[in-house]
């Protein structure tokens, strides 16, 4: 039974393989028989491209839904990203927001009213319109309260004093104009209101108001009931195995000739439980690139390059972030969640400078990250060439300032074990928790506890499910600290961080959801973020992030650590590539994306 099931599998993986690998028998060449319409976008690229061919890259797991309102995991956002389109796009190689579904906009002079102005002619891929009346349509979805929608949370006005939360107001003035307005200028308008994905109104209408929306366009939906906005629509979801788009027959995008986007015939997401299968399938040719590679397998990727025909891309410093923090929660009883000793040490800045100094971060990049990883020391990284700030407070390894700190507290050995006790005689040692699947992480945690050893601080690693440590950290609070870290926003621009910055955000890890600031410090980051937030002077933002940055730093309530230099594999035989560091890192551009004449 064993080995008929083993070969049961190995034919069905083989012929998985073949279905991605090859065309059709006998298929033709795109020919596009739909008009443009009279609006177009013609995109910028480097090189004319040719039709055909099919793209394949690696995905953990399918996605949980098609629903590009209601997505609002990685998985299924990466494939939504492809379906749907919004207002305005984000440019990862520049780091601008760039024209979409509407071909302009523009200001009130009061800076509160965001108008858009959308294409002339746009359609659906069944061919329905496309106009203002759509927008509207998707934003009333997004704003209604009854749904676990996404995107809503940046289209409100939150008043600094009262923290009363005002919705922007929204309209379609006719159906080629929508306009957003705001209580206040607002510097993130544009992002927040191109956050909302426009979906079919003429589809979707009916269900929202029988109040079954968020059932709708579920992975089980027929591909050909799947109505999308983007550039992409679904041609075949097999669970466990492939998503595969093909190209919207109505896209507006053309290139520099008038020819419609995208050029390649099919993209395809093949499904992949961990980076050691990606990087098989990769080597074996079954993947055209992959966007999560390890440090430790950089030198393989490296050394098979020109065997096996592909760039493996150096495109600098990553956008995430590494960090520990301190449990600082209180219970719901009111008492400290992480214990009345270990609370007093870790809301003390002073303990938490102490443990960023005895830290050895050019130990952590030479180790783990194989050399490829730079110092950190701000939510956003020397990846982001608009907002990186190289000048904020730091406290890098000094294991002997690291030991003057903590004497100062009064604390000391004195029992001789090299353990050091409070000056109430209580062990100085902690628990750190981080996601057992992240092996990178787990290894920084082994070299941070050999570094906080060294200056008597006992630290012990406790790798768990990564459902486990969401829960701790968001509702149960059972733990004292914690390794994990950030993704980047899109875009990246320190307005895009309410949850981490503000006290009553959800990822202010530290002490989450705060009714109102925990203390002094808190209270001037929450006032500095939204002086940064609500202004649209580019100075004044920039000075009110660098004091946000400077004060995290000053107060070390996230103990930084390095941030991976990313690099990726993609297969040669495809033009236009650009990876960035921006997610997605490869399919950012995928519409202009094509095969190289002779390839296969």
């Amino acid at each position: 039974m064993r080995t008929v099931l083993r070969r049961s599998w190995a034919a069905a993986h083989a012929a998985l393989v073949l279905v991605l690998a090859c065309p059709p028998a006998g298929a033709a060449a795109f020919v596009d028989r739909i008009p443009l319409p009279r609006d177009t976008m013609t995109v910028p690229m480097r090189e004319l491209g040719r039709y055909g061919g099919r793209f394949v890259i690696g995905q953990t797991s399918g996605p949980k839904t098609f629903n590009a309102l209601i997505a609002n995991e990685q998985n299924s956002n990466e494939i939504c990203d492809q379906l749907y389109a919004s207002l305005t796009n984000f440019d990862n190689a520049t780091q601008r927001d760039v024209p979409w579904l509407a071909r302009s906009w523009s200001w009130s002079r009061d800076h509160r009213t965001l108008t858009f102005h959308l294409r002339r002619g746009m359609r659906f891929s069944d061919g329905h319109s496309l106009t203002a009346y759509d927008v509207q349509f998707s934003y009333d979805v997004a704003m209604d309260d009854s749904l676990p929608t996404v995107g809503k949370d940046g289209l409100s006005y939150v008043d600094p004093v009262t923290g009363v939360e005002t919705p922007f107001r929204y309209r379609a003035v006719d159906s080629l104009t929508f306009s957003v307005t705001s209580p206040k200028p607002f510097a993130m308008m544009l992002s927040a209101a191109s956050a909302v994905r426009i979906m079919p109104r003429h589809v979707l209408e009916g269900p929202w108001r029988e109040k079954r929306f968020a059932s709708m366009y579920a992975t089980n939906t027929p591909p050909e009931q799947l109505v999308t906005s983007g550039p992409w629509k679904l041609e075949r979801y097999d669970p466990g195995q492939v998503v595969l788009l093909e190209r919207n027959p109505y896209w507006f995008g053309v290139d520099a000739r008038g020819r419609r986007l995208p050029y390649l015939d099919e993209l395809a997401f093949q499904i992949v439980p961990d980076q050691n299968v990606a990087a098989m399938k990769f080597h074996s040719g079954e993947l055209d690139a992959v966007d999560n590679v390890r440090p430790e397998d950089y030198r393989g990727y490296r050394e098979a390059s020109q065997r096996e025909k592909f760039t493996f891309y150096d495109i600098g410093p990553s956008l995430n972030t590494n960090f520990i923090w301190f449990n600082c929660n209180l219970a719901r009883t009111g008492e400290p969640a992480a214990g009345r000793v270990r609370y007093a040490w870790f809301t003390n800045p002073v303990f938490r400078r102490a443990v960023s100094k005895a830290i050895d971060r050019d130990a952590i990049i030479r180790g783990p990250f194989r050399g490829y990883a730079v110092k950190n020391w701000a939510l956003l990284t020397r990846g982001n060439r608009v907002w990186y700030d190289s000048t904020v407070t730091r406290w890098d390894y000094d294991p002997a300032g690291a030991r003057r700190l903590l004497a100062g507290l009064g604390w000391r050995d004195r029992n001789g074990d090299g353990v050091l006790e409070d000056q109430d005689g209580n062990t100085v040692s902690f628990t750190v928790m981080t996601n057992a699947d992240n092996t990178l992480r787990q290894d920084m945690l082994t070299l941070i506890a050999d570094d906080l050893a060294k200056v008597g601080i006992k630290v012990s690693a406790q790798p768990l499910e990564m459902s486990t440590v969401v829960q701790h950290i968001r509702s149960d609070f059972q733990y004292e600290a914690c390794l994990l870290g950030l993704g980047p926003a899109t875009p990246p621009d320190p307005g895009m961080y309410p949850n981490v910055i503000r006290s009553s955000g959800l990822t202010h890890y530290w002490h989450v959801r705060q009714d109102r600031p925990g203390t002094p410090e808190e209270a001037e980051l929450d006032r500095l973020f939204m002086e940064n937030t609500y202004s649209t002077d580019m100075a004044v933002r920039r000075r009110t992030y660098h004091a946000m940055a400077d004060l995290m730093g000053r107060q070390a309530w996230f103990v930084w650590l390095p941030t991976q230099v990313i690099r990726v594999p993609v297969r040669t035989k495809f033009g236009n590539v650009h990876p960035t560091v921006i997610p997605h890192r490869i399919l950012w551009n995928i519409d202009r994306v094509f095969l190289r004449a002779g390839a296969n």
